[in-house]
C-alpha cells in the first residue's frame, strides 16, 4: 500500500492563447516550489499544437495535495481565461473533503470530470525522505 499521490490535470487551451498562458503557469510553478517544500514534483507540458496543458504533481500522501490547494488554490482562477479544464485525474485516495475541492476547482476552470484512482498493486521509490 501506498499514500502517494498522482494528480493529472488535462486542459484545452484557447486558441492561440498558450504563449499568453505559459509566463503564467512558470509563475504559478515557481509559487509551487517556494511556498510548497513538502511537494515531490510539480511539472506543466503543452502538446506540440499548442492545444492541450496537462499539469502532473505527485504527493507523499494526501496532506501534501491539501496544502497545495490551501495554499495554490487562489492562483488558479485566472489562469481559467486561457483555458478549458476538461479533466483532473487523481491516482490514490485523497479523501472525499479533497474530492469535493476538486470538483469546485474543475467548475470554476470549466466543465471537467474528477476521477479517483484506487490503488490496486505496484511499488515506487518516490519518497520525501
Amino acid at each position: 500500500m501506498t499514500d502517494l499521490i498522482l494528480y493529472v490535470d488535462q486542459s484545452s487551451v484557447h486558441d492561440g492563447k498558450l504563449d499568453e498562458l505559459k509566463p503564467d503557469m512558470a509563475e504559478l510553478a515557481d509559487f509551487v516550489e517556494a511556498n510548497e517544500p513538502d511537494i515531490l514534483s510539480y511539472d506543466v507540458y503543452s502538446s506540440s499544437d499548442g492545444e492541450q496543458m496537462t499539469v502532473v504533481h505527485m504527493h507523499d500522501d494526501p496532506a501534501t495535495l491539501e496544502y497545495h490547494m490551501d495554499v495554490a488554490g487562489p492562483k488558479f482562477s485566472p489562469i481559467g481565461e486561457f483555458i478549458e479544464l476538461e479533466s483532473i485525474d487523481v491516482y490514490g485516495d485523497p479523501g472525499e473533503e479533497i474530492v469535493q475541492r476538486l470538483r469546485e476547482k474543475a467548475t470554476t476552470l470549466g466543465t471537467g470530470r474528477v476521477s479517483i484512482h484506487d490503488f490496486h498493486e505496484g511499488f515506487d521509490h518516490v519518497t520525501a525522505d
